[in-house]
């Protein structure tokens, strides 16, 4: 299916905006696709759009192409048209225009700064024990009822205490992830919660809840431990791509940072 023309604009838009797509020439500064009354439109503007297209799950063809470029011609005989009505002046447009141009040097200078600073592999590993030890060996399936005071939690522990079944209690909880599904949880790592939840529920065992109302930012919580087992962390080939990304943005949005405050904003 050919693109609609508002298609291709969105195409050359996510052509522009994603890091990488637009900013890699091919072809050379001499390879054309077309000429439209006078006006050259580059081979490299057809790569652009069928890079976009594939980050989109769309396949390279000849038949692709073709239709790329006759969609380029249009919207060059449209954007002629528009500046001979003298529209590239006005306020909007232009504005737009330097807002795309920001865009397009700001990725320009992301693309650079992920070159030209990597990640060591010894980096990689280290970051990755890191998150292993943080998680933990264990994985804990545990339900939770969240109330508004500890007053409500105490209610709530008396009435486990006599018998009532804590699926049924926690419809009242504030939770609605879980309030529904009894307070289940399902399976997580202590890391996966807030430190006093996964301090209590790691010393519960099997079966049993807290007995003392365990509170955090998010109200206070009564606790039940259905079940632990032996984490299985990933193998390190297998998260390094995702730690090698999430490394390398967390360098770019500290240099980001200080180019802020180095910044003279008045």
């Amino acid at each position: 299916m050919q693109p609609t023309l508002s298609r291709l604009i969105l195409a050359l838009f996510v052509a522009l905006s994603l890091p990488g797509l637009a900013l890699a020439q091919s072809g050379g500064a001499s390879a054309k696709a077309a000429t439209v009354n006078g006006v050259v439109i580059p081979k490299s503007r057809v790569d652009a759009v069928v890079r976009a297209q594939e980050a989109q799950g769309q396949k390279d063809s000849p038949e692709l192409r073709a239709a790329i470029r006759d969609r380029l011609i249009t919207l060059e005989v449209v954007a002629q048209e528009a500046n001979k009505k003298g529209l590239s002046k006005g306020a909007d447009t232009v504005s737009q225009l330097e807002l795309a141009r920001l865009n397009i040097m700001a990725q320009a200078y992301r693309v650079d700064f992920f070159k030209n600073h990597p990640v060591s592999e010894e980096a990689l590993k280290s970051e990755f024990e890191k998150v292993k030890l943080q998680m933990g060996d264990k994985e804990y399936k545990a339900r939770h009822i969240l109330v508004e005071n500890e007053a409500e939690a105490k209610a709530i522990i008396e009435k486990l205490k006599k018998g009532e079944k804590f699926a049924d209690l926690a419809k009242a909880s504030k939770d609605p992830g879980s309030k529904d599904n009894g307070g289940d949880l399902d399976w997580n790592s202590p890391g996966g919660f807030v430190k006093p939840f996964s301090d209590a529920m790691v010393k519960l065992e099997k079966g049993k809840f807290t007995e003392t109302p365990v509170q955090s930012q998010f109200g206070w919580h009564v606790i039940q431990l259905d079940d632990s087992r032996q984490a299985k962390f990933p193998d390190f080939n297998e998260v390094k791509p995702g730690l090698q990304q999430r490394m390398q943005e967390a360098l770019f949005d500290k240099a980001v940072t200080d180019l802020r405050a180095k910044a003279k904003v008045e």
